[in-house]
């Protein structure tokens, strides 16, 4: 077993391990002082696939929403699978009934017509403009959560910033490490678990004095913080649903790690399967299967962070929206404007934020979609500099060259 296997194996992965290019391990020039108490945190999930934000925020009030949606519209409030209502115009997806307490108790919003400004409709180009931060632009190489993370206060802990996932995402390529916690049905054993195997690896990496032998103690000691935090977590299937189980287990054992583990700054966490153009569903059927899924997951980790959910926000998007017209094939095609959902205690829930013009054609991004009146960048922006309390100049490191517009979303925060 080689050393970049090992590594994985340990359950760290890390910008370094698969760039060597770059030195994960050096000091950041911004670098600061680590302040007493308890800090602020933030959880990024993001759904690939481009999730349909009509059918997550339901204007049922809107008749055009009907006339334009006749297969995979979801009904009124009070139907069979209708919509759960929340301010007599807009409505929540049935299966995301678990996240309904949290929209009543204020800790949930949503921001409308948001996204980012460019006008691609590639899932790969807009994942990649949209973990980078850098919109239009191929020749970033660092991720806005990693460079946010450069930012923040260095507690020198392996897991200030935790991936779920195999391995380490764009958002989070760059100088600063993250440690990547593999969620998995079943927890296998794997090579560094022999006792003799680990021994030899101590062996290997002792008394270098060197890189290596930093990142082989700093992947130990992240792999031991999550199995000791989790150990009592076990990832079952549920009633035959296994991606619904997976996911429910991930929010909770996310929750437990991040409640226990104070040096926790940032998480991150991706899930797939919202690439909705064929039979999508409306109250019930493929969309509703992974909305289940996403509103169960999200309301784990909400009780599961327990009072750390006062001071984490949690923002949750997608790479763009789908169109407003259902297709010929009972589904939705790719689109531009979507909803970001933001989840905490220091959310200003029950609300819906941003600009709003209602789906006629005149009010449509090139007569198809929702448009973006409120970059996805200033939604960030807000919560870094509110939330985690991060400078105008902190800000321009995060998003180079973008001047935030919080008009629409001055009061996402509390405060």
């Amino acid at each position: 077993m080689n050393r970049r296997d090992f590594l994985k194996s340990a359950g760290l992965a890390t910008a370094s391990l698969f760039m060597p290019q770059v030195s994960v391990w050096a000091k950041t020039a911004n670098s600061v002082a680590v302040p007493a108490g308890p800090t602020n945190k933030l959880v990024v999930v993001f759904l690939r696939g481009a999730i349909d934000g009509l059918s997550v925020v339901v204007p049922y009030s809107d008749p055009n929403y009907y006339k334009v949606r006749n297969n995979i519209a979801i009904p009124p409030p009070g139907n069979e699978l209708g919509v759960l209502d929340l301010d007599g115009h807009f409505g929540l997806h049935p299966a995301l009934a678990p996240l309904l307490p949290l929209w009543k108790n204020n800790t949930l919003s949503f921001v409308l017509n948001t996204g980012s400004p460019d006008p691609t409709r590639s899932h790969f180009d807009a994942q990649d403009y949209m973990e980078s931060g850098c919109p239009g632009r191929k020749s970033t190489s660092t991720g806005w959560l990693n460079r946010l993370l450069a930012q923040l206060p260095d507690n020198h802990s392996p897991v200030r910033a935790l991936n779920i996932g195999s391995t380490t995402p764009r958002i989070l390529q760059g100088p600063v490490a993250s440690a990547t916690f593999k969620a998995d049905l079943k927890r296998r054993r794997t090579p560094i678990d022999n006792e003799i195997i680990a021994a030899s690896f101590e062996r290997m990496y002792e008394g270098r004095g060197d890189s290596l032998e930093r990142a082989f103690q700093d992947g130990m000691e992240a792999r031991t913080t999550i199995n000791e935090k989790l150990s009592g977590e076990q990832m079952q299937a549920n009633g035959g649903a296994i991606q619904a189980a997976r996911f429910g287990a991930f929010g909770r054992q996310l929750g437990k790690l991040m409640s226990e583990e104070p040096k926790v700054q940032v998480a991150f966490v991706d899930l797939g399967g919202f690439d909705t153009h064929v039979n999508q569903g409306n109250g019930k059927g493929q969309l509703a299967n992974h909305l289940q899924v996403l509103g169960r997951g999200l309301s784990d980790l909400a009780g599961a962070l327990g009072d750390t959910y006062q001071r984490t926000t949690i923002l949750v998007m997608s790479e763009f929206g789908r169109t407003v017209r259902e297709n010929g094939n009972n589904g939705t095609d790719h689109g531009h404007g979507n909803f970001i959902w933001a989840l905490g205690g220091a959310v200003k829930g029950g609300q819906l934020l941003g600009n709003w013009d209602g789906i006629s054609g005149r009010a449509l991004y090139e007569g198809r979609d929702l448009p973006v009146h409120t970059d996805f960048r200033s939604v960030v922006s807000s919560v870094a500099g509110n939330h985690l309390q991060l400078s105008s100049r902190q800000l321009q490191a995060v998003f180079p060259e973008f001047t935030q517009n919080t008009a629409s979303i001055s009061g996402l925060l509390k405060g």
